[in-house]
């Protein structure tokens, strides 16, 4: 079977872009008993203190059994479980990074292995950054693209910021442990991958309109890693081993391209800033917090409707009722001159989004939530949260930004 590097590199020559570069690829491995093979690379890396990183659920299903292998080989070990907040919930906040930096820097850890998902993941990259020391990733969900991401996104007093971090030094994605994980994990994984339609949309739109940065290369290995999810939805909702390594295989190419780039512009759109707003507001309110994927599959048809309804209605966002003649009296900065300017590919780009109802019918499939209100995001939160989210990431030039502001 191809690996994940030959296809990312195959696809490069097609588009006569350079592929990875050797030096900058990592061991990633994908089947059944992987966990197994983490003992012996950390050992052939002469790894001799490892920090183990984990909550109380993901400990029971592999930190465990990894901690135990790594003793077998005589290579000493450190486990950090990550305290849940008073809410129940373990999230990458001040008081997770503090916990686990604390440990890393009193055992004189020298590598990381988070044993998790991915908040665990964000606080364990985050952490073994700040340590100097690097990181190796073992998922036990296929539930987030930010496995390998070199970014970490963090909670600083209430607020969510994405912060440079590293990735992994490797992957280990056990099958086995995969096709065990809970229903509404997997559907979060989909969600999230889902969100690549919307989030595919507004990087090509801020490349058009506020000159971002693009790559078709990165754009087309996102794309073709969310295809694969939409043509395997069924094989994904019955939790195959097929489905699974679909799924996580599709995350991981979602998480490489992000790499690629140097930036999360190809997988987070408008559909994350929505996620995260909603987070935000739940942190403060005190309330649980919701699986990052289902909001993003949530938020995605929000977005998707959003967006369809804004390419019938004119020549840009403000120009609802405008004809073309009238449309240039909007044209008063770049960004509105270029948005008229490239409206008609604008238009097109959008018809590549599903509906909103296509897109809930496919989270309904997996299983995930498919509403706001099936989430518990009330209709004021939905409706301020549609007029502000923007404000989440002000580098970054959304349609829904331009639909705000201009």
């Amino acid at each position: 079977m191809t690996d994940i590097w030959t296809r990312v590199n195959q696809l490069a020559a097609q588009l006569g872009e350079e592929g990875v570069k050797s030096e900058d690829r990592f061991p990633i491995i994908v089947q059944s008993g992987a966990l197994n093979q983490v003992a012996a690379f950390l050992s052939e890396q002469s790894y001799e203190r490892v920090s183990i990183v984990a909550d109380a659920n993901t400990y029971e299903i592999a930190g465990k059994a990894l901690e135990a292998s790594l003793t077998e080989k005589g290579i000493s070990t450190n486990l950090t479980l990550i305290q849940p907040n008073k809410q129940g919930d373990v999230i990458a906040d001040e008081v997770s990074l503090i916990q686990l930096i604390m440990d890393l820097q009193q055992y004189s850890a020298q590598v990381v292995v988070a044993a998790g998902s991915g908040t665990l993941h964000d606080i364990s990259r985050y952490s073994a950054y700040t340590a100097g020391i690097p990181f190796i990733s073992v998922p036990t969900a296929p539930s987030v693209d930010g496995f390998n991401s070199k970014g970490a996104p963090i909670i600083i007093r209430g607020e969510k910021k994405t912060i440079a971090a590293i990735g992994p030094d490797a992957i280990f994605a056990d099958l086995d442990i995969l096709v065990k994980a809970p229903a509404p994990m997997v559907a979060a994984g989909f969600g999230d991958m889902l969100g690549k339609f919307t989030s595919l949309f507004d990087w090509k739109f801020g490349s058009l309109v506020a000159g971002e940065p693009y790559s078709q290369l990165v754009a087309t290995i996102t794309r073709n890693a969310l295809q694969k999810c939409v043509d395997h939805q069924d094989s994904i909702a019955k939790r195959s081993q097929e489905g699974i390594q679909t799924l996580i295989e599709a995350l991981i190419e979602s998480g490489i391209a992000m790499m690629i780039l140097g930036q999360s512009h190809p997988a987070s759109g408008a559909e994350h800033h929505l996620s995260h707003y909603w987070e935000m507001e739940y942190i403060q309110l005190g309330k649980r917090q919701l699986l990052h994927g289902a909001k993003v599959g949530v938020a995605c048809a929000e977005i998707a409707a959003l967006y369809h309804q804004i390419a019938e209605s004119g020549l840009s966002p403000k120009a609802a009722q405008m004809d073309s003649g009238e449309a240039a009296d909007i044209s008063t900065t770049d960004v509105q001159a270029a948005i008229v300017s490239h409206w008609k590919e604008i238009q097109t780009e959008i018809g590549r989004i599903p509906n909103a109802q296509a897109l809930r019918e496919m989270l309904h499939k997996v299983g995930g939530p498919t509403t706001p209100e099936q989430l518990g995001v009330d209709p004021e939160l939905l409706a301020r949260s549609l007029q502000e989210a923007h404000n989440v990431r002000r580098n970054r030039y959304t349609l829904l930004r331009a639909h705000n502001e201009i």
